[in-house]
């Protein structure tokens, strides 16, 4: 990992705060030495590391709201971190301070089965979650790539989605309520455990998506679904990227709503199953098809299997009217989750083979084909090769820009440039900058491509409102 941007930028953690910070959470739950603080500097973005002057682990709400008061008094930044799974530098204590890690708030407080209700703290991994309430007959549909590590509070600072997201919705889509740690000390709560809430301003939303940069969750409540019972899966090859996405905007006009539309290019599966071989010791058996260069990854889910089995039918009729070639039907469970083994190593498996810059745009269906063909455009143009995959279902692309052999002069000024072509693309397609990933500190110096003054100006001072001395997750977003 690169060691090339830890300059001093906020005010230095004293040994006198530090020992303010141990008194609250004891010496066990405080890191000093630079190979624990360095292992709490970076995420899964790029090569970006940040040293904070101290880690701290806090077990309770309150111990948050002493560390938080102290902080604030001392003007000292404060990152609030999770799985550290993420692709915009959202965790990065950019201004060093303190990184305030929630792994130990990893408990799960109660699963409502009547109510359709579950009350968690935010260190929960994900896939922990899922599984817990898949137990008891009932379904958490978000469904990052990442569910296996990443923190349901990390989830909910980047309003995360996944494949899922096409029918079910975001995390924000099944926030109820939430228990924060305001940055000047204060514990609140944003709403009420109620399906229907009209009192007020939507405080529980604004925490969704906000980045870590408003408060700290500490308790969550999410609503529940029935779990489906039944699923199909589909591998459909195109000839041409575009081809497949002219076919998704078609497999939604016939009225076919599946539980997950996948994309990713040939060169996509290729590395993944280079990686899958190489690096999980867990070989792909399925064959891509010769001479098509994209893929779609359907499923359709549900309690009735003769249902499922026609709209899979109408998904074949519609595919059958582009540029396609045989469809795969997943014959078991088994092959069902190589299918998803797949798809869901592609970004570990790109990452393995070179460093990347990772961005996540977002368009409506109907301009996916446009703005595939103008990111090859642009990337023949700035001298990069990007690989492209994502939740094509809500328009969703992920775009890994591949740094292979480019120069790090190159990689430091001209893909830059390069990626804000790709920004104002998106945007002149009515889309924006980021579908899940967040803004963080990779695509702050974009904002303004999607993003009027006036915007801007409102965020900052809902910012101000809420963290008066600019202690949380400073240098995100803005």
């Amino acid at each position: 990992m690169v060691n090339a941007k830890t300059s001093q930028v906020g005010k230095p953690t004293t040994h006198e705060i530090i020992n303010e910070l141990r008194a609250v959470v004891g010496d066990g739950f405080l890191l000093t030495e630079e190979a624990q603080r360095t292992e709490y500097g970076h995420d899964k973005t790029e090569d970006y590391l940040f040293l904070p002057d101290v880690v701290v682990k806090p077990g309770t709400p309150e111990e948050i709201s002493a560390i938080l008061k102290i902080c604030n008094a001392h003007r000292v930044p404060v990152t609030p971190r999770g799985g550290g799974t993420g692709l915009a530098g959202g965790a990065i204590p950019v201004q060093h301070g303190v990184v305030l890690s929630m792994e130990r708030f990893n408990k799960i407080l109660n699963i409502d089965e009547l109510n359709l209700q579950a009350t968690v703290e935010p260190g929960v991994i994900t896939e922990v979650f899922q599984n817990a309430v898949k137990e008891k007959g009932l379904f958490y549909p978000p469904d990052p790539a990442s569910r296996g590590s990443c923190f349901l509070g990390g989830n909910l600072a980047n309003n995360s989605g996944g494949p899922k997201a096409v029918k079910y919705g975001v995390t924000r889509d099944y926030v109820l309520n939430l228990q924060v740690v305001l940055p000047t000390g204060e514990i609140i709560w944003t709403a009420a455990n109620v399906l229907k809430n009209s009192t007020g301003y939507n405080l529980t939303q604004l925490m969704c998506g906000s980045e870590g940069t408003l408060g700290i969750i500490t308790k969550i409540v999410f609503k529940l679904r029935g779990l489906p019972q039944k699923n199909v899966l589909l591998l459909i090859p195109f000839v041409t990227n575009e081809e497949a996405c002219k076919a998704i905007a078609a497999i939604f006009v016939e009225g076919i709503m599946p539980s997950g539309m996948e994309f990713f290019e040939r060169e996509a599966a290729i590395k993944t199953y280079e990686y899958c071989e190489k690096v999980l010791n867990s070989p792909v058996t399925t064959k891509l098809v010769d001479g098509m260069d994209a893929y779609l990854l359907c499923e359709l889910d549900g309690n009735d299997e003769e249902v499922l089995m026609r709209d899979a039918e109408r998904v074949m009729n519609v595919v059958e009217k582009f540029e396609s070639g045989e469809v795969l039907f997943a014959e078991s469970s088994a092959q069902k989750e190589e299918l998803w083994k797949v798809r869901k190593n592609i970004s570990p498996a790109v990452n393995w083979y070179t460093l990347t810059k990772s961005d996540d745009v977002v368009v409506p269906r109907n301009n996916l084909p446009k703005l595939i063909k103008g990111i090859k455009e642009i990337g023949t143009r700035y001298g990069f090769n990007t690989v492209c995959f994502g939740h094509l279902g809500d328009g969703n692309l992920h775009v890994n820009i591949l740094k292979e052999n480019i120069s790090e002069h190159d990689w430091a000024t001209r893909i830059p440039e390069g990626i804000g072509e790709i920004f104002k693309l998106t945007v002149s397609l009515g889309g924006t900058l980021s579908g899940e990933h967040g803004i963080g500190i990779a695509k702050r110096p974009y904002m303004p491509i999607a993003m009027s003054e006036v915007n801007l100006q409102l965020m900052r001072g809902i910012k101000a409102v809420f963290d008066p001395h600019g202690i949380l997750n400073p240098g995100k977003i803005f």
